[in-house]
């Protein structure tokens, strides 16, 4: 299989150039294939199934004749179909259900074992010297995975002060510990956007409320290595808002009265 990061879509009379890794799966109506990449574009486009399944490769897997579905934004096969990490839902041969798992298996762990970034907190900390003294908390997480191959924790990899002061704890309790060691009323929510800048590279923002540490934060994160992302976090109560509130509402996602008692 060649050994591809992108692949040329022509589609509405265009060429686009299409970064693998943000494809979702491959469909096939007809003549035309229906390309969905993450972040919810279709490029519809005349060509080929056999160009994708080559073009693709091995981070792909067909589920059904016709159906090409990136392996590592599969979250669950039930008997309603092939679950995707933005939520749509494939139908597969059933027959092939034991057989589909298990390549969908091999295929993810091959994936995931090439996440792994062997670095020291020294070398960590050379590679985001910057953030060092910002008056912000940032922090680079690597996912944990099962052994189903399913995201489940993350470990602190690199953390300024701000971050200790943030989290109330230590650096050098923080660093290399996972979150729910630390946190056992650890909260999903932020483990599903850490796993799409991880693994897809989106750079998202979620202001919801923390009860591990009882705060409302702001959190960018981004992707940084394979496997891992950046987050850049704010506690709510110390960002000074301007601007007309009811944009500031939708952009914090907090409720008017969240917002009267955080502003």
């Amino acid at each position: 299989m060649e050994d591809n990061k992108y692949i040329t879509v022509h589609s509405n009379r265009k060429d686009h150039i299409v970064e693998i890794d943000r494809i979702l799966y491959v469909l096939m109506k007809r003549n035309d294939a229906e390309v969905h990449v993450y972040g919810g574009r279709v490029y519809v486009t005349r060509r080929p199934y056999s160009e994708f399944v080559k073009e693709l490769g091995e981070g792909f897997m067909e589920i059904r004749r016709g159906c090409l579905v990136s392996v590592i934004a599969i979250q669950e096969i039930t008997k309603e179909g092939v679950e995707l990490i933005n939520g749509d839902i494939l139908k597969y041969t059933a027959r092939r259900k034991r057989e589909i798992i298990s390549v969908m298996q091999e295929k993810k762990q091959k994936i995931i074992s090439g996440y792994s970034i062997p670095m020291s907190f020294e070398e960590y900390r050379r590679h985001y010297i910057c953030f060092e003294n910002m008056p912000f908390a940032f922090t680079d997480i690597e996912l944990v995975f099962s052994e189903k191959n399913k995201a489940v924790d993350w470990i602190f990899r690199y953390g300024n002060e701000a971050l200790a002061r943030l989290e109330k704890y230590p650096l050098e309790k923080l660093i290399g510990s996972t979150f729910s060691s630390l946190f056992s009323n650890m909260d999903t929510k932020w483990l599903t956007n850490y796993k799409r800048s991880a693994i897809y590279g989106e750079l998202l923002e979620i202001v919801d409320y923390s009860p591990e540490i009882d705060t409302y934060l702001k959190i960018i994160s981004f992707p940084t290595f394979k496997g891992h992302c950046g987050c850049i976090l704010f506690d709510v109560d110390d960002i000074g808002f301007t601007g007309s509130e009811k944009i500031l509402l939708s952009r914090t996602g907090l409720n008017e009265g969240s917002f009267e008692e955080h502003r």
